[in-house]
């Protein structure tokens, strides 16, 4: 069984930045895409980022390029989501997922096949 949970969390004021962090068992993490996606209150949930299995590709949403960089450490199994120069558009709560097995860095959501639980992450203005 895979499990991910999401942390990093929190409330920040705009122009600041915030860290996710993404936790995942099971031994063949390394062997799958990760993505990032979000939900704000009252809309449906988003792509923000994804990553290739192997760290070499990445993909975001224009909303977020160039203020937001996803990255992986296969050896912690691990996932990271930096979020700079946040705006209050950003507010929603954060998941992490699964994609596919040796996949690339693919935005949509029907590639994913396990969520993490959630981090609410809240930007004032």
């Amino acid at each position: 069984q895979v499990q991910l949970v999401e942390s990093g969390g929190g409330l920040v004021q705009a122009g600041g930045s915030l860290r996710l962090s993404c936790a995942a068992s099971g031994r063949t993490f390394s062997s799958y895409a990760m993505g990032w996606f979000r939900q704000a209150l009252g809309k449906e949930r988003e792509f923000v980022a994804a990553i290739g299995w192997r760290g070499w590709s990445t993909n975001y949403a224009g909303s977020v390029q160039g203020r937001f960089t996803i990255s992986r450490d296969n050896a912690k199994n691990m996932v990271y989501l930096q979020m700079n120069s946040l705006k209050s558009e950003d507010t929603a709560v954060y998941y992490c997922a699964r994609g596919g097995p040796f996949g690339g860095a693919t935005p949509s959501q029907e590639q994913y096949d396990y969520w993490g639980q959630g981090t609410q992450v809240t930007v004032s203005s």
